[in-house]
C-alpha cells in the first residue's frame, strides 16, 4: 500500500512537471508566432520596396541612356546652327544631370531596403529555431509522461531553454545567430 502511494506521488509530480512545461512552452510559442508573423510582414514590405527601388533605378538608368543617345545624335546630325537643336540640347543635358543625381540615391535606397530585409531575416531565423527547439521539447515532454522518465523531462527542459533563448533573442533584437537555422537554410 505504501509503495503504491509513493509511486502515485512520483507520477503526479512528473505529470505536473510535464503539464506545466507544455503550458509555458505553448504560451511562449504562441506569443513568438505573433511577433514572427509581424517580422515576416515587415520582411515582405522591405523586399517589395527593394524590388520597386531597383526597378526605378534600372528605369532611370535606361532613361539616361536614351537621353544620352538622343543628345549624341542631335550633336551629330543637327549641327550647332539650329535654335531648336540648341533648346533640345539644353533640355537633354538637364535631364541627364537629373538622372545622374537620382541614380545613386535610388541605388542607396534599394540597398537600404535590402539591408533592412536581411536584418529582419536574422530575427525570423531566431523565431524559426525557437519554434523547432520548443516543438522538440514538447515532444520529449510527452515521451517523459508516457515513459514516466524524469530524465526525459530534463532533456525536454534543455531543449526548451534553447528555444526560449532563441525566442527572446528574436523579441529583443539580440544579435544571436542560430546554428540550427543556418544549417537548415
Amino acid at each position: 500500500m505504501e509503495i503504491e502511494i509513493a509511486a502515485e506521488a512520483k507520477d503526479k509530480r512528473l505529470n505536473q512537471g510535464v503539464a506545466i512545461t507544455v503550458v509555458i512552452l505553448s504560451v511562449f510559442m504562441g506569443l513568438a508566432q505573433v511577433k514572427d508573423g509581424n517580422i515576416v510582414q515587415a520582411m515582405q514590405q522591405a523586399q517589395a520596396n527593394a524590388v520597386d527601388r531597383w526597378g526605378e533605378y534600372q528605369a532611370t538608368k535606361t532613361k539616361r541612356h536614351i537621353d544620352q543617345t538622343a543628345l549624341a545624335q542631335l550633336n551629330l546630325f543637327a549641327g550647332a546652327v539650329s535654335p531648336v537643336a540648341a533648346g533640345e540640347r539644353v533640355r537633354l543635358t538637364g535631364e541627364i544631370a537629373k538622372y545622374d543625381k537620382e541614380i545613386p540615391e535610388l541605388r542607396a535606397q534599394a540597398e537600404g531596403f535590402q539591408g533592412q530585409y536581411d536584418a529582419l531575416n536574422v530575427h525570423d531565423d531566431q523565431f524559426d529555431a525557437s519554434d523547432a527547439l520548443i516543438s522538440i521539447a514538447i515532444s520529449i515532454a510527452a515521451v517523459a509522461a508516457l515513459t514516466e522518465s524524469s530524465l526525459a523531462l530534463y532533456a525536454a527542459w534543455l531543449f526548451a531553454a534553447g528555444g526560449i533563448v532563441m525566442g527572446l533573442a528574436g523579441f529583443f533584437g539580440w544579435a544571436l545567430r542560430s546554428p540550427l537555422a543556418q544549417f537548415l537554410s
